[in-house]
């Protein structure tokens, strides 16, 4: 339930605290005093869409801060979203002067999207032009299924996944011919470069043994000179170091200082040895092959003159040949009508399946929800008339099902009930819109959210109609195993007569500018704003004395009415 609501510089109220109770309370006031300010300002508490309009003019920012009840629903939801899970619940809005948004939840910063999320657990709004709805096939039909307790995600799903499903076997068909184009085209390409049969790794080795013979006799001869120049030649560097070596060892008993230049002579003849061995098994070992040449040749040209046609380097051939292979595989997939055929059959029967378990629903619902709304008319000032609801088959299947609905009504006894927006008058749609109203949120008492607001919803009612209208509403706000609170903003003496609890609003002139206030009215200030309802500003005896009557009678009827509730007993709740 709402508990607070804090404004402070928006629209017209500069600074405002209101404290809410369970129960039915009434905001009432003079026309264009601001009495759906309230109501604006709970909407974007809870995500409404806002700009600089709602700043109260000449302040930087207009702020909104609204605690809830914490219900037992949405706690998982504020813990997967890393709010804070208490008991209160606050919403907070900023909207500034230049339109800008911010939002927080219980202190975290939010976004307006999480408080719309949060909207449909907290609150529920009838506006005064709800009863336009009710000849609109969608609200209709959302209406039939709140009162089923039919969640229609499922079977949206399984229409999407079946429309999914046809629209990929129709595409499937349509591009038989490019497909097929498409499928020569790589078995071709794939032709290609299986005949090369290029394998990951190749190039490097096959590329540098190519160079390796193209290059064969400059290598021998240059191993050739190297070889002699070492061993061979007069003199070779082998004779030189080995004559540098013996003149210093015969010497070195006399000098040990000469000791480094000979080790590092005898490192430098171990070393040339060395490369003297290793040349030699070079030349001994190589051998330049022409038709192994020749054979490298060509290979190395298949793969460059493949490598330049695909425009793509030599070493990639290997994986653009398995690329073109999953590319005809996913092709010849794609191209299998039993498959996709299959997988079309079986969408469309878990669609059959879902839409049917609706139908199912809406039909049990239906006769149930019409009979309520019917016995609510009763007393709503349509004795005799008759509500029914028609469930129409689609031409076609649809993400809600089989079946669309449509409200009808027969305003007199004994007349056959047609389409709703045919044969009611505005009074008429607005009292079956409160019916509808009325028996929606009895029936969701234990699922819906724990404050419902009627914004003016009694437009075009009066009379005994009225007192009927805020004892209904005031049976809202006191369900017999559970708290709930009402708000209903009414013209109505006769509703404001049956509240638990009174607010006023009033407008005037402070500082040159208009402001709006509400305040809590009890005793006699509630007798004066009653009859003020009943006759203008001008209080008279009459009906200051008509007031205090509508307000006894109120008293003693909810009093009696709370005798007969606490005397039957509770039913079982599951």
């Amino acid at each position: 339930m709402l508990r607070h609501l804090s404004l402070k510089d928006f629209v017209i109220v500069p600074s405002l605290e209101l404290d809410f109770e369970p129960g039915f309370a009434v905001l009432t006031g003079e026309t264009g005093a601001g009495k759906s300010i309230l109501i604006d300002a709970l909407q974007l508490a809870l995500g409404g869409r806002g700009d600089a309009g709602v700043v109260r003019e000449g302040a930087a920012k207009a702020e909104i801060t609204a605690e809830f009840d914490t219900p037992a629903q949405v706690r998982p939801w504020l813990d997967d979203a890393g709010f804070d899970a208490d008991d209160s619940l606050l919403l907070r809005r900023v909207i500034d002067a230049a339109g800008k948004s911010r939002a927080w939840i219980n202190g975290g910063a939010a976004t307006a999207t999480q408080l719309r999320e949060l909207a449909d657990h907290l609150l529920d709004i009838h506006g005064q032009h709800a009863w336009q709805g009710l000849t609109r096939p969608a609200a209709v039909r959302e209406l039939l299924d709140g009162f089923a307790g039919l969640d229609t995600a499922s079977l949206a799903r399984a229409h999407a996944a079946w429309k999914q499903a046809a629209e990929a076997l129709e595409k499937a068909q349509g591009l038989q011919v490019e497909a097929l184009r498409e499928r020569e085209r790589l078995a071709w390409q794939i032709g290609e470069l299986d005949g090369l049969a290029p394998v990951e790794g190749e190039w490097p080795e096959l590329n540098a043994e190519h160079e390796r013979l193209s290059h064969g006799q400059s290598l021998l001869d240059a191993a050739r000179s190297a070889l002699d120049a070492l061993d061979e030649a007069e003199p070779s560097a082998q004779s030189l170091a080995s004559g540098a070596l013996d003149q210093l060892e015969r010497v070195l008993d006399h000098d040990a200082r000469l000791l480094p230049a000979v080790q590092a002579l005898r490192d430098v003849q171990a070393q040339l040895q060395d490369a003297s061995h290793t040349l030699a098994a070079y030349l001994h070992k190589t051998d330049l092959d022409p038709s192994r040449m020749a054979e490298l040749d060509e290979r190395v040209s298949a793969w460059v003159t493949l490598a330049r046609r695909y425009r793509r380097q030599p070493q990639d051939l290997p994986a653009l040949l398995a690329q073109w292979r999953a590319e005809l595989a996913a092709l010849d997939a794609a191209s299998n009508p039993e498959q996709l055929e299959a997988a079309l059959a079986a969408a469309r029967k878990a669609f059959d399946t879902e839409a049917r378990a609706a139908t199912r629903a809406r039909k049990d619902a239906a006769p149930r929800l019409a009979a309520a709304v019917t016995a609510a008319m009763q007393q709503l000032g349509m004795a005799g008339g008759r509500f029914d609801i028609a469930l129409l088959p689609t031409d076609a299947p649809q993400s809600y099902g089989l079946e669309s609905a449509e409200f009808l009504v027969a305003g007199h006894a004994g007349s056959t009930p047609r389409p709703l927006a045919k044969v009611a008058s505005g009074g008429e749609l607005s009292r079956i819109s409160l019916a509808i109203a009325v028996t929606t949120s009895q029936n969701a008492a234990d699922h819906a959210p724990g404050t419902l607001i009627f914004d003016e919803i009694d437009v075009g009612i009066g009379g005994a109609v009225a007192e009927t209208v805020g004892r209904l509403m005031k049976q809202l706000g006191h369900p017999s195993d559970q708290q709930r609170q009402v708000l209903a903003v009414t013209h109505l003496p006769q509703v404001a007569a049956c509240a638990d609890h009174h607010l006023v609003v009033a407008k005037a002139l402070q500082g040159g500018s208009t402001v709006s206030s509400v305040s809590a009215v009890t005793g006699e200030a509630r007798v004066a704003e009653v009859a003020r309802m009943l006759g203008g500003e001008r209080l008279s005896s009459t009906s200051l004395a008509h007031a205090q009557e509508m307000l006894d009678a109120s008293t003693t009827a909810a009093t009696a009415e709370a005798a007969t509730t606490a005397a039957k007993p509770r039913k079982a709740r599951s």
